[in-house]
This record gives C-alpha cells, sequence and structure tokens, in this order.
C-alpha cells in the first residue's frame, strides 16, 4: 500500500517514514512542491502520486502567531485542507486528517468526546475546525484525527525545548494549570498505519468520521516537563527542578484551553487502536533527543 503524507518535515511525516519500514510505502509531499495554500499545487501533487491513502499532517502552527496572521492561518488549515480533500475524492483515496485539541474551549472537567461541542478560543483552533468541516463536506471517505500535545525525536516541539533549557538552567518555570494528553509522533505513525489499511479495504461507515487519538494517561505542562528532566537525569545530565506556575504568570497572544483533555475511547471501540501511555513513549523519545542532540 502507497500512503501519500503531506508534510516532508514535520513530527508526524518523519514518523511515518520511520516507521512504515516494509509495512508500506510513504510518499512525502510538501514545499515548494505542494502548497497547502495553493489548490493547482494540491491537486497536481497529489494526483502524481497516485496513492492508495492520504494523510493531512501538514498545517498552520503558529499558536501565537496565528492571533495576527488569522487569513492565511485559514487559507492553510482551512482552505487548504478542502484542497486536499478535493484531490482525494478525484484519486478515490481515502484520506486521514489530523487535527487538535485546540478547537475546544477547554471550560469542560472532563476529557471530550467527539460529540461535544466545539468552540476554539484562538485564531489556530478556528483555523483547523474549519479545515475539519471542509473536508468532512467535500470527502466523505475520510477520519478527522483530533490530537494533541505532540512530541518527537524530530523537529521544534515541548520535550525538545526543555531539554535544551535544562542544560543552562537549574530551574525552569512551567504552566501547571492546563492540562492535556502528551502525544508522540511515533505513536501516532503506528496508528495511522493500521487505520489507513482498514479504511482502503473497508467502506464500512462506522470507520468514518471524527476520532480522537492521544497518548494514554494526562498531565500538565509541568508535569510533562518535570518527566522529561527525570529521564534526562536518568541518562546523566544534570537535575532540573520545575517551578509550577499559573497561566497569568505567563501570557500568551493566544488563549489556551485549561483542559485539553480528550477521550480516545471511539478510537479504540471501532478500530482497536490504542496509542501506548505518555510516559513509556516519553522515555524513548528522551533516550534519542540526548543521543542525537
Amino acid at each position: 500500500m502507497r500512503i501519500v503524507v503531506i508534510g516532508v518535515k514535520g513530527q508526524v511525516a518523519s514518523s511515518l517514514r520511520e516507521r512504515a519500514k516494509d509495512r508500506c510505502e510513504i510518499v512525502a509531499l510538501g514545499r515548494p512542491d505542494l502548497d497547502l495554500a495553493d489548490r493547482d499545487s494540491v491537486l497536481r501533487s497529489l494526483e502524481a502520486t497516485r496513492g492508495d491513502a492520504i494523510v493531512n499532517a501538514a498545517a498552520y502552527t503558529a499558536v501565537d502567531r496565528a492571533e495576527q496572521e488569522e487569513a492565511f492561518a485559514f487559507r492553510v488549515n482551512a482552505a487548504g485542507a478542502g484542497h486536499v480533500a478535493e484531490a482525494a475524492v478525484r484519486m478515490g483515496a481515502p484520506l486521514l486528517h489530523l487535527s487538535t485539541d485546540y478547537v475546544f474551549d477547554g471550560a469542560e472537567t472532563r476529557p471530550y468526546v467527539e460529540t461535544d461541542a466545539t468552540g476554539p478560543t484562538g485564531a489556530y483552533g478556528r483555523s483547523k475546525l474549519e479545515g475539519e468541516a471542509r473536508v468532512r463536506e467535500a470527502q466523505p471517505d475520510s477520519v478527522v484525527l483530533r490530537t494533541a500535545w505532540v512530541y518527537s525525536p524530530f523537529g521544534a516541539n515541548f520535550v525538545r525545548t526543555m531539554l535544551r533549557l535544562g542544560e543552562s538552567r537549574e530551574e525552569v518555570g512551567v504552566v501547571a494549570d492546563q492540562r492535556g494528553n502528551p502525544t508522540s509522533a511515533l505513536d501516532i505513525a503506528d496508528a495511522l498505519i493500521p487505520i489507513a489499511e482498514r479504511l482502503v479495504r473497508d467502506a464500512s461507515q462506522e470507520l468514518r468520521g471524527v476520532f480522537h487519538m492521544a497518548g494514554r494517561g494526562e498531565a500538565s505542562w509541568a508535569d510533562l516537563a518535570e518527566a522529561t528532566f527525570a529521564c534526562a537525569e536518568r541518562f546523566g545530565r544534570k537535575p532540573v527542578r520545575v517551578k509550577r506556575i499559573t497561566t497569568a504568570d505567563y501570557p500568551t497572544p493566544a488563549k489556551r484551553p485549561a483542559n485539553s483533555r480528550i477521550d480516545c475511547g471511539k478510537l479504540e471501540r471501532v478500530y482497536g487502536v490504542a496509542l501506548p501511555p505518555w510516559r513509556a513513549s516519553l522515555e524513548t523519545t528522551v533516550a534519542r533527543l540526548l543521543n542525537t542532540a
């Protein structure tokens, strides 16, 4: 099976290329050949691949900058998602579209399920929610997979940032009143491959629609930082303290949801897919980051 992934250097695209091995063929597309904001380049590039399934793992992800560049964020995350869906229809290929926990406002006191009302608090979340809508409208043969707090050995992410800060600091202030599900991009890749295979061979409607896909277990950003430093210390790094601060202590242009936790039970019930506990996956990622730093 040939899976076309949009996004060349991103965490999920890099993880897919690594995890595919002899399981399937991965064709990665990105700029300058494919620009999500350019409909013609999307259609031309995707149709030339003759892919069996498409994974849209690319997005405008600068959450704070999106407050000043909302129109551009919508061109990429909303209109761009629609272009990919249009290409998927032309190709007769199912589409796996990655979305985000930021489509919720964070006011709920329990983990969000797929049927909960959305209400993004920032431009990034609004653009991703509109992208979900355009995908589902244009390509019924699709799944929207909302994930959260992604980290990996690739690219820029929170875990890499903490390890970098820990090299020069004895204490790092980290927000402790936002909670979510830390998720390894390698685990996402391991899940995407069987989901794509199932979509290609099985036309059941229950396999289509919106699903949540994140690491098992929850944490605050401060919890994730503490776990990262603890892993690093086991690999020989010096101890680093985490100063637990509030969201108010660390203001940002975009408001973050206080509760980003998502319930992934539907994915396990329908696909039999459940991502591993985040702490176990974090250990593997930290080891790789320290070895490749």
